[in-house]
């Protein structure tokens, strides 16, 4: 008879989230999982099977949890458009302005592994894949809606348009990695908006 977990899983993942977030992939050793996890080495591996396998939980964990939080506002039918997409935005940059208030540069996970890993891994890239079609579908709605409304140009179509939104996205949280200060992170938020006037 197997023995019961006397543990809290998602506690754990989210403490292995964590800490690949703040370090990557590589540098994250087992010990360093450990301690984030609270969990011994033959815990870690008796439940999520191996470092990698981990990581892919962890990965998806995030990746889920926020594209939920994008289309939350996304999907807001209570206001205008536009109004939805500078909220976003305004999410993104307050996001990232916590964490250089905490002093945590770590940006976002999705970037970080896209960088580290999506060369190299396959499940790794086929999970982000995922994910930015689920976005890009998300943003796509959104701006066709715009367009219909007479909010945003027809200029270009509704997916070519996510594509420049989530570009950009990325970008600013890139920007403020690399210490862009809010004011700066605002304008180009902005421009972006303003580069969707019809």
């Amino acid at each position: 008879m197997a023995r019961p977990r006397t543990f809290d899983e998602e506690r754990a993942l989210e403490g292995a989230m964590r800490l690949f977030w703040e370090k990557g992939y590589e540098a994250a050793s087992t010990q360093d999982l450990c301690t984030a996890t609270g969990l011994g080495r033959s815990s870690i591996y008796n439940t999520f099977v191996s470092k990698h396998a981990l990581f892919v939980r962890a990965l998806g964990h995030y990746l889920d949890s926020m594209t939920d939080s994008q289309a939350d506002i996304l999907d807001d039918l209570t206001l205008p458009t536009l109004a939805r997409l500078r909220q976003l935005f305004r999410r993104v940059i307050d996001t990232e302005e916590s964490n250089r208030q905490e002093h945590l540069g770590i940006g976002c996970l999705g970037v970080n592994t896209s960088v580290e890993l999506s060369l190299r891994d396959p499940e790794a890239a086929g999970l982000l894949q995922r994910d930015l079609e689920r976005r890009l579908g998300t943003l796509r709605d959104v701006i066709a809606s715009g367009q219909r409304a007479g909010e945003i140009s027809r200029a270009r179509e509704p997916r070519e348009v996510a594509l420049f939104l989530n570009a950009t996205i990325g970008g600013l949280r890139i920007s403020a990695q690399n210490g862009l200060d809010r004011t700066a992170l605002e304008s180009i938020a902005e421009t972006a908006l303003d580069a969707l006037a019809p």
